[in-house]
């Protein structure tokens, strides 16, 4: 590097005493832990693990077997309901055809022109309806929702 000093150029020069030594010989590195230091932390944190995760393991044993109870002793109410709304929803249908249809000559609720649609032993015995049954007379895009719904679940 050139520098000027009074208009002098000063030559650069290695420090005084000259560089020192090079160093090329392998500097091992510090170790935190042995061998039997390393070993003991790996056992230490294995078992700890292990009796955290059978802790944990009750836990969420016990909460499933809490949900599953939950989930039969509810499971009777839920049908019940899904049955009352089937069957409100039947019956909204019947009076919806029976004002539909009552300028109709020879139409009786339930059947087509008198014949009937479903052929049951008993006349009293239920028959679940069919998917397009229950929403005949609903809006399309809602029933279209529902199919789509019922198709995906």
């Amino acid at each position: 590097m050139n520098a000027t000093v009074d208009g002098k150029k000063i030559q650069d020069l290695p420090p005084k005493g000259g560089y020192g030594p090079i160093q090329t010989e392998r500097i091992k590195l510090r170790s935190v832990l042995g061998a039997k230091g390393t070993l003991a932390f790996f056992l230490a944190t294995t078992f700890g693990g292990m009796y955290a995760y059978y802790l944990s393991f009750k836990q969420v044993r016990h909460q499933q077997i809490e949900m599953r109870s939950a989930r039969w002793a509810i499971f009777p109410a839920l049908l019940a309901e899904r049955d009352r709304a089937v069957l409100k929803q039947m019956r909204r249908n019947r009076d919806i055809e029976t004002e539909l249809m009552k300028n109709v000559e020879g139409w009786e609720v339930g059947t087509y022109y008198g014949e009937p649609i479903f052929y049951l032993d008993n006349p009293n015995q239920y028959r679940d309806p069919i998917f397009f049954e229950h929403f005949a007379h609903s809006d399309p895009d809602a029933y279209c929702e529902r199919v789509e719904r019922h198709l995906w679940t």
